[in-house]
């Protein structure tokens, strides 16, 4: 499968903003899909992951409540909606790809696919 993510752009802090990530191939829907975020001069960090069927998510604490991932398989995209907007939350954002068979908890390196990331700047 192969992810491309979009939607990114300039927002002010408290903006919403949402980000697709579209896939190609058949099998999409037999995979969990994460997003992630890299700021300048730090680690890539989980955002959110949600699996193949969309029945379970799992955030990370600093988007809980704030970020919500959903997915339409017959459209082969994922969605992240994302609220209340932070300058913290300023980065590069991307998507990718997990087999099922790890957990929703999976490290970076169990995702593949990554796609080419979309850049969300938030002004304060």
């Amino acid at each position: 499968v192969q992810l491309q993510a979009s939607g990114g752009g300039l927002v002010q802090a408290g903006d919403p903003l949402r980000l697709s990530c579209a896939a190609s191939g058949r099998t999409f829907s037999t995979y969990d899909i994460g997003w992630f975020r890299q700021a300048p001069g730090k680690e890539r960090e989980f955002v959110a992951v949600i699996t193949w069927n969309a029945r379970s998510t799992y955030y990370a604490g600093s988007v809980k409540g704030r970020f919500s991932i959903s997915r339409d398989n017959a459209k082969n995209t994922v969605y992240l909606q994302m609220n209340s907007l932070k300058p913290e939350d300023a980065a590069v954002y991307y998507c990718a790809a997990k087999t099922p068979l790890k957990p929703l908890t999976s490290g970076l390196g169990d995702f593949g696919s990554w796609g080419q990331g979309t850049q969300v700047t938030v002004s304060s």
